[in-house]
């Protein structure tokens, strides 16, 4: 299972993003789109979306955190990373900083971050992420790959 993780969108999607999107079995956006009309273009590849509310959106219907389980492992995601991990996730994966990141810390939970599409804070390029896992085998090691536009 490939998923594309997205976050700090701004409003802004870049028109070579959408294409890269293709493959992706599901889309994780992680908030900050600003305007819902700015995720048209990628709903169109009709892939299952998930979002979650950054602290640019107003939009109700937008949790502001999720858990999903997919291969068998938690993942907690939410805009801004809260503090500590909330109990029994594998991996807290957030947006917000505009920077990506992979770290684990001393519990074993993973911290990722996938960057931004629009607004990267680092001498870099725009960014997004595949989360890489085997569906078919619980709790199978799964992979995390920064994508530069």
């Amino acid at each position: 299972m490939r998923i594309a993780v997205i976050s700090d969108s701004h409003n802004q999607v870049p028109g070579h993003l959408v294409p890269l999107l293709e493959p992706a079995d599901e889309i994780w956006h992680l908030g900050d789109v600003t305007d819902p009309k700015a995720l048209v273009e990628i709903e169109l590849l009709n892939k299952p979306m998930v979002v979650v509310a950054g602290n640019c959106d107003g939009w109700p219907s937008w949790p502001l955190r999720r858990q999903l389980k997919r291969g068998g492992h938690v993942f907690h995601l939410e805009h801004i990373a809260p503090l500590r991990p909330p109990r029994g996730v594998d991996a807290v994966i957030n947006g917000h900083t505009h920077v990506p990141d992979d770290k684990t810390d001393q519990f074993g939970v993973r911290w990722l971050n996938p960057g931004s599409v629009s607004e990267p804070r680092y001498k870099g390029p725009p960014s997004f992420a595949w989360l890489i896992l085997d569906e078919t085998r619980d709790r199978a090691p799964y992979t995390w790959e920064i994508t530069f536009l």
